[in-house]
């Protein structure tokens, strides 16, 4: 509101020489700063400094300049600052040199615009990259403009806010069945028989399996700890925590395993309580690519009956899988899994039609043993006569229709 002719009590209005409008403001920082534009009445000035001053007041203000930073770098600085494991660092430099950079790289991050998002996606999936990179690279950018937002306040909303760009449909793994699981065991060498059989009822991941001691194994207890994980990097393999806190666990073998293990312990394994349980034919640690080409993995599958398509990681799936149909409850599968969340573990407890025919025959047991136990005989039921009144047609059970 003005307390009189052309002066407010916030900013200014001035009439220019060309009969145009300029709004000027002082901001909280203490400079004067200008509308972006002229305004072609003294009341659209007004407004705009209306609307600047409804800012400050709720802290939502930003100095226009704020946005003014390329996003190119301010991602590479995003990425470089962030405390991250090796191969993740690697995975989303790529995913911003691959994808992001080309296309945004060259913007200012206030100049990004939820428009401008929905193009770049459009332009990545038109140029072939696969939907799973597109959602990556973009919850990726999301996180970067998190952190503009709430953290440097260089702006003022998150451009990634589009429902549906940050998931991608995943066709559901196969899963084997312990028969396959031992067929497969039965078609690799002997070196890497236990592997196989741990890796599938235990539900590990390859790079803990690659990664376990002879001091991780205790063949007494039947358990595995898992303190660290193996992760191949561009240039080197590294060892290292495991992907999260949820992951340093004790996981309690099958006695399968345990059987399998034993012999590979004697035979493939150094006395050293730090050798590696799980090497190549020459004691070197193992990289998924020369385990596949040791084991002649496509063959393996085919002669174990197993799908096309199934790989190593799948063995987990099936551990999972088979912890799930035993019993395990959220918690338990969350713990074996080695996951802090239950969206991973609820995965694997959706019904199989066997678990389900299971849970079924064991209710009739159930049944059968209660009423037994009390004598109850189950009710035959008695049809009433007709006394002379209306014929039942039924019509006092079924719903009644309002027009």
């Amino acid at each position: 509101m003005a307390n009189k002719k052309n002066h407010r009590r916030f900013g200014n209005t001035r009439k220019l020489t060309s009969g145009r409008w300029q709004a000027r403001y002082l901001g909280p920082d203490g400079l004067t700063r200008k509308a972006p534009s002229t305004f072609a009445t003294e009341r659209e000035a007004q407004k705009w400094l209306t609307v600047i001053e409804s800012e400050i007041i709720k802290g939502t203000w930003l100095p226009p300049e704020a946005g003014e930073v390329n996003l190119g770098d301010y991602a590479e600085r995003w990425i470089a600052e962030r405390k991250l494991a090796p191969r993740t660092r690697e995975a989303y430099e790529d995913l911003l040199r691959l994808h992001i950079q080309p296309h945004l790289g060259h913007l200012d991050v206030g100049a990004v615009r939820p428009q401008t998002i929905r193009a770049w996606r459009k332009q990545l999936l038109d140029g072939g990259t696969t939907e799973p990179q597109a959602v990556k690279a973009y919850c990726l950018l999301r996180a970067v403009f998190n952190t503009a937002m709430k953290e440097d306040g260089i702006v003022r909303d998150n451009p990634c806010r589009i429902k549906g760009y940050d998931k991608y449909h995943t066709p559901e793994r196969p899963v084997a069945t312990v028969v396959q699981v031992l067929a497969l065991a039965e078609a690799v060498p002997t070196r890497f028989r236990a592997l196989v059989i741990v890796a599938a009822l235990s539900g590990l991941r390859w790079g803990e399996l690659v990664a376990l001691r002879r001091c991780d194994v205790d063949l007494i207890e039947g358990t595995v700890r898992v303190p660290r994980k193996l992760a191949a990097l561009r240039n080197r393999m590294e060892f290292g925590p495991p992907k999260s806190e949820a992951g340093n666990r004790t996981v309690a073998l099958p006695k399968a395993a345990v059987a399998a293990l034993k012999p590979h312990m004697l035979e493939h394994v150094a006395a050293d309580q730090e050798a590696l349980v799980f090497t190549g034919e020459k004691g070197a640690v193992l990289r998924t690519g020369n385990f596949r080409r040791a084991v002649k993995w496509a063959a393996a599958v085919r002669k174990a009956g197993m799908p096309t398509g199934f790989t190593f990681h799948d063995l987990r799936h099936t551990g999972n899988q088979l912890a799930s149909a035993a019993g395990a409850s959220t918690r338990e599968l969350m713990h074996r899994m080695g996951h802090s969340s239950m969206r991973a573990a609820l995965i694997y407890q959706h019904a199989t039609s066997a678990r389900d025919r299971e849970i079924a025959d064991n209710i009739d047991k159930r049944l059968a043993g209660e009423q037994g136990d009390r004598g109850i005989k189950p009710k035959r039921s008695r049809r009433r006569k007709n006394d002379g009144g209306d014929p039942d047609d039924g019509a006092a059970s079924a719903p009644a229709r309002h027009g």
